[in-house]
């Protein structure tokens, strides 16, 4: 069996892309019970780790602490660590040791769900990575030895997962170039904001190498790399215009900036169709109003919308109401995401 991965990433923070992420997983392994998730937290920050951990309300840091205080330490920075000695040859990779299974922690997520935890020794191994990345050995592509890293980790699962899952953080450094290495699929969240637009013609770039301001840089692109280290591209699969405020109208100024970036989508669409899994914006464009108040509970609490009971719940000491139409309403548009996963 052949996993199909999908990565959330963008290079500009802020867009939501991992509370986006953590919601829409965690509805499409309920809507999918049958078959096995594997979610990657490609990120320092490990914040998607935290939230499938439990959130702030129930343990999720320290049940991560305890996940990353393993031996060996199981999470991602654990498996890379593992990978550094002999950096370019994946030898026999024991990948439960890297595993955890979120619902032992937090009882509301998905059994179907197991993750490889995000960890702030990304930071630390970006260096290295980068180094070994760029050696001179003759007959050995080293930056395809590198960025293949998280492909050989999943390939090792020997068909044990149906979808994969992998949150990366707003860089392209080299650990967000091994998620992209290892995906077969992007969704890139965005806001409705000149500066997220901006962002998509950035993304194209830097995945894609379309528009690049000088020719200088085609040596080094990504697509360049990855073509000549005969590994395939993921393809752009969904565009999420995430956070719409519920009470913007069509005559707005976001609504404008909106319909900008649709127009945006739609030139890239005709010049380079071969880079999306969709042929029209009308399929691969999809907008999500902002969670409010109900998502503030939801990421305190680690509780996929599928899960949380309408009423007062406490949030830092503070209780906070959430009613039943709100919850149902975040829910109905994550499931309308979920099942454009497939």
């Amino acid at each position: 069996m052949t996993s199909i991965a999908t990565i959330f990433w963008n290079n500009k923070g802020g867009t939501g892309k991992t509370s986006l992420a953590f919601q829409a997983i965690c509805a499409f392994a309920a809507l999918n019970e049958d078959k096995k998730i594997l979610v990657v937290d490609v990120c320092p920050q490990a914040n998607l780790s935290e939230l499938l951990l439990g959130g702030l309300e129930h343990h999720g840091s320290d049940n991560l602490l305890k996940i990353q205080g393993k031996t060996p330490r199981a999470t991602i920075g654990g498996y890379f660590q593992s990978r550094l000695p002999s950096p370019y040859s994946a030898g026999a990779i024991s990948t439960s040791d890297f595993l955890s299974e979120p619902s032992t922690f937090n009882s509301l997520i998905p059994a179907n769900i197991t993750l490889l935890a995000g960890d702030p020794l990304l930071e630390l191994q970006s260096n290295s990575m980068s180094t070994l990345a760029n050696n001179q050995i003759p007959g050995t592509d080293t930056w395809a030895k590198i960025v293949s890293w998280l492909r050989d980790f999943i390939a090792a699962t020997d068909g044990e997962f149906d979808y994969v899952f992998i949150d990366a953080n707003p860089s392209f450094s080299i650990y967000t170039q091994i998620a992209m290495a290892a995906a077969d699929r992007v969704v890139l969240p965005v806001m409705a904001d000149d500066s997220s637009r901006r962002a998509i013609q950035n993304a194209f770039s830097l995945i894609y190498g379309l528009k690049l301001p000088s020719e200088i840089y085609a040596q080094h692109m990504f697509a360049n790399r990855m073509k000549t280290a005969g590994l395939n591209l993921p393809l752009a699969h969904l565009i999420v215009k995430n956070r719409i405020t519920q009470y913007m109208g069509a005559a707005s100024g976001y609504r404008a900036v909106l319909d900008s970036i649709d127009q945006d989508i739609a030139s890239i669409l005709k010049s380079a169709p071969r880079h999306f899994t969709f042929s029209n914006t009308s399929s691969g464009v999809l907008e999500v109003r902002d969670f409010q108040t109900t998502g503030v509970v939801a990421f305190a609490r680690g509780t996929p919308f599928s899960q949380l009971q309408p009423g007062k719940l406490s949030i830092g000491g503070r209780r906070v109401a959430i009613d039943a139409n709100q919850i149902n309403d975040r829910k109905n548009e994550i499931e309308a995401l979920a099942k454009k996963l497939v």
